[in-house]
């Protein structure tokens, strides 16, 4: 379908799972989807959803709270 894409497309669109899209779609994390039948219509202009486990601008950067130092 034109201006859509399924979930097998999306899922390597973003660089996730099928599974995960899946998710995302049931959760109502996508706007727009559409339901045909038993598939999903993604619109293509839609974003992937935020992963509210990751932080944006946390103030360790990346790093470790406990790493271990090497030794001098």
């Amino acid at each position: 379908m034109k201006g859509y894409l399924s979930i097998r497309e999306t899922s390597y669109k973003w660089g996730v799972s099928e599974r995960r899209v899946n998710q995302y779609v049931t959760e109502g994390r996508i706007p727009g989807v559409e339901r045909f039948g038993r598939s999903w219509a993604i619109p293509e202009s839609a974003r992937k959803p935020d992963d509210p486990r990751k932080k944006r601008g946390s103030k360790h950067d990346g790093k470790r709270r406990n790493s271990i130092q090497p030794l001098p």
